[in-house]
């Protein structure tokens, strides 16, 4: 498969099993009360349990640094998410707990690639979301002719809306840079439980 698939928004016992059976290469947690795909402290423990061959993501918004760093440590977190304000000098220090960092960027038209410029060593990827007021899960795809205007070299995830409808569109994107497709609302059946029937047609569909 050219790209790799991250199924994000992941909160009820159950349903964390049996996404993980289909393998997908990360396997996202929001840990950000507000959202409601937030993932409970006794749902959090069965990520320790997702098999090492899936890396596991937390995501936070505008945490406190010890905080995520205390769950990177008590759920054995093998990369970060972040979905707020934070600076270069955060995600630095959470890249030095020896995480990957992924720090996500809500995309719109005039939206300043060049700001990324500042994050090249803090982080390992960006991932680039419809610009939202909730941080994400919108279910809506911002417009993807935009990012070409992203000139640097970092890879990335692209998320935002994506479903089924858009294995073709995503089949046609020609860019080493892109290294995931990131999905979640769009194969719900309700917040935090995905259709898993859905998501075989986008694992089979994907090339």
């Amino acid at each position: 498969m050219k790209f790799k698939i991250k199924v994000c928004g992941m909160s009820q016992a159950s349903n964390i099993a049996n996404v993980a059976e289909l393998q997908p290469d990360y396997l996202g947690f929001i840990f950000y009360d507000k959202s409601p795909r937030a993932i409970s402290s006794v749902s959090a423990e069965l990520i320790k349990y997702v098999p090492e061959t899936i890396k596991t993501v937390g995501v936070f918004v505008n945490e406190d640094l010890e905080l995520v760093i205390d769950n990177v440590i008590n759920y054995k977190l093998k990369a970060i998410q972040l979905h707020g304000s934070e600076d270069p000098a955060y995600c630095e220090a959470l890249k030095e707990t020896g995480v990957e960092v992924i720090k996500a960027f809500g995309i719109r038209k005039g939206f300043e690639f060049n700001l990324l410029e500042n994050y090249l060593k803090a982080v390992d990827y960006f991932l680039f979301d419809t610009q939202t007021e909730q941080h994400g899960g919108s279910g809506k795809q911002f417009d993807w002719s935009l990012l070409k205007n992203y000139m640097l070299d970092k890879p990335y995830f692209l998320s935002g809306g994506i479903g089924l409808e858009q294995i073709e569109q995503i089949n046609e994107i020609d860019d080493d840079r892109l290294l995931a497709i990131d999905v979640n609302s769009r194969f719900e059946t309700e917040p935090g439980f995905k259709d898993i029937n859905k998501l075989k047609q986008f694992f089979n569909g994907l090339q």
